[in-house]
Parts: structure tokens; C-alpha cells; sequence
């Protein structure tokens, strides 16, 4: 077993502490962090992070919507597009724009159709694809929908082969869109397909080697994609697998060290992949973090982050560093942030 210790730090703590929320990096280098719970209380505030002083500013103008489970997404022009959620029973298809330059927020048209625990992944061509999630009626969709930033308009596109929710999304160098796992219909998804853009076709591309949602899915720089942990039904996952986009196939990695759901990935610059808390066995929390190395294919402890977190949000930032924001579980609003 190898060591990595990372040093972790706390940062000025948020305005509002925060889950279900959502977290960007705009083009200025500042992170916009908007909605999620506070003490179980859908809101619609949000905050900007500034990393040269540490500081976290509370935008004077609100969403227009309270939302949790909700996505943010940059879009080409620097504003940020606000898709969907939840806010106390109810679920939401309002979309709106966030200005940085104005700081204000405008609505724009609303999805199609009311979903929470979707994703939206911004396409090659400068569009917004929102996909799956689950509806009013406690449904998970398959149905996909495209935002058009220059005529602010939403179009159905072809649905994915299968309904789910709480999936992944990976971006491949080629511009297509991997979706991995997820839930829908009492069953617990191996499945992996793949959204074309220059089409607007779903094909499946293999399954993994286990059925997993809450997981993380990481582009590496070779093209690979490495997706970890999760959860099926109540066992909780460790195993590691890699999907090869050139061979549209699956083949299992290096475990990590400890199963873990609700956690969080990211790629470092020196092209190892940080894994951040989230839940293991018997529900427990989790402070420790690991890297994965992709020349051995194993793992390496990386570290204790101050505080056990899960359905955290990791940025990274401009110069490097990353923000790790929301759910700490040990000392409530005491905690709230941190920096790699």
C-alpha cells in the first residue's frame, strides 16, 4: 500500500450550508454555487466563490425558483443555464439564466418536461443536452431535451434506450456522451450507451461488469473513461472498471480501497483521478480520499478531508486548486468548504 497525503485545507466557510445543490466554475475563474438545502429548506440563493481571497459573496438577486436536485451548466457566451429540480413537492421544469456580468438572474423557457436527479452536459456545438431524471409522478425518464442558447428554446430530442436517474455523463474526446448506470424501474443499471450529437441517436455500447448508480464517471487524458463505486441495491460498491471508447468495451481496473457511494471524482493535472468521501458500509461517512494511478491500475490513499462528506461537489479551479463544497456531516455550517 502506497501513501499520497494531500494537503487539504478549510476555506471561508459558505453563506449557506448546502446539499442537492450545484456548483460552477464561470468563465472568470469564480465558482457560482446556487440552490440545494439549507437545514432541509429548499433554497433559491446563491453565492460566488473567489479563490484570490478566499471569500464567498451572497448574490443580491435570487433565483427565481427554490430548487434542490437541480443542474447548472456554463454555456459558450460565459452565462449559466439553471435546469429543473425539486422544491417542496413539487417538481420543476422552469429554466433559468445567469448573467455574471449583470449578476441577475432571467427566465428563460421552461423544459419540456418536470424532472429532478437529471444531468445537462453542454455539446461541441454549444448546446445543452438534459437527460433522464425522474418526474412527477415518481417515473424515471428516458426522454432527452436540447436547449438552444442563441433562440433560448427547448426541443425533444430522441430518448435514451433506457430510463434512468442519478447516472453519469462522460464527454469523449470524439464529442459523443457517455452515459453510465443509474436507476430506474426497481433495477439498478449496467447499462452504458452512447448519445451522438451530429445524429441525435442513442446506441448502446456494452455493460459494465456491475450494475451501479451514485458513482463517479472521469475522463482520463488517454480517452479512457474510469467509473468507481456506487451502489446496488443495499451493497455498496468498490470495483473500478474502464470503458475504451475506440473498442466499445468494459474491463475491470483496480479496486478502490474502500466501497463507497455519493462520492466525488476528479482528474489531477498529473493525470491521476481523487476520489473524496461519500458513504461506505453500514452508511458510514467518509473523510478519506484515494488516487488512482492509470499507468498501474491501483489505488493509493490520498489523505483525510476535514470533514466526512457526501453529495459534496468538487471545482476545480483556474490555477489548479480544488474547491470541495456542501454535506459535511461532522459540525453543520462549521465546515462547509475546502481547498486541495
Amino acid at each position: 500500500m502506497s501513501f499520497n497525503v494531500l494537503d487539504w485545507s478549510r476555506t471561508t466557510n459558505m453563506i449557506f450550508s448546502r446539499h442537492y445543490h450545484a456548483a460552477s466554475v464561470l468563465q472568470s475563474g469564480k465558482v457560482l454555487v446556487t440552490g440545494g438545502y439549507h437545514n432541509y429548506d429548499e433554497q433559491n440563493t446563491a453565492e460566488v466563490y473567489d479563490i484570490s481571497t478566499e471569500t464567498w459573496t451572497l448574490l443580491t438577486n435570487s433565483m427565481k425558483d427554490r430548487r434542490i436536485s437541480h443542474t447548472s451548466s456554463v454555456l459558450s457566451d460565459g452565462k449559466v443555464l439553471v435546469t429543473g429540480g425539486y422544491d417542496d413537492g413539487k417538481y420543476l421544469n422552469s429554466a433559468e439564466l445567469y448573467d455574471p456580468t449583470t449578476q441577475t438572474w432571467n427566465i428563460t423557457s421552461s423544459l419540456k418536461i418536470k424532472r429532478r436527479e437529471h444531468t445537462a452536459s453542454l455539446l461541441n456545438n454549444g448546446m445543452v443536452l438534459v437527460i433522464g431524471g425522474m418526474d412527477d409522478t415518481s417515473t424515471e425518464l428516458s426522454s432527452a431535451e436540447i436547449y438552444d442558447p442563441t433562440t433560448k428554446t427547448w426541443t425533444l430530442t430522441h430518448s435514451m434506450k433506457y430510463a434512468r436517474r442519478h447516472h453519469q455523463v462522460s464527454k469523449l474526446e470524439n464529442g459523443k456522451l457517455l452515459v453510465t448506470g443509474g436507476y430506474a424501474d426497481n433495477m439498478f443499471h449496467d447499462s452504458a450507451e452512447l448519445y451522438d450529437p451530429s445524429t441525435k441517436l442513442w446506441t448502446t455500447t456494452g455493460k459494465m461488469h456491475h450494475p451501479r448508480w451514485l458513482h463517479t464517471a472521469t475522463l482520463l487524458r488517454n480517452g479512457k473513461v474510469l467509473v468507481t463505486g456506487g451502489k446496488n441495491d443495499t451493497m455498496f460498491v468498490n470495483s473500478a472498471e474502464l470503458y475504451d471508447p475506440l473498442a466499445g468495451k468494459w474491463t475491470v481496473t483496480g479496486s478502490l480501497m474502500y466501497p463507497r457511494d455519493c462520492h466525488s471524482a476528479i482528474l489531477l493535472a498529473n493525470e491521476k483521478v481523487l476520489v473524496i468521501g461519500g458513504r461506505t458500509v453500514g452508511y458510514v461517512h467518509l473523510r478519506n480520499s484515494e488516487l488512482y494511478d492509470p499507468l498501474t491500475e491501483t489505488w493509493s490513499t490520498a489523505g483525510n478531508i476535514n470533514c466526512r462528506r457526501d453529495q459534496h461537489i468538487v471545482s476545480k479551479l483556474s490555477n489548479g486548486t480544488l474547491l470541495v463544497t456542501g454535506k459535511e456531516v461532522d459540525g453543520v455550517g462549521e465546515c462547509t468548504a475546502e481547498l486541495y
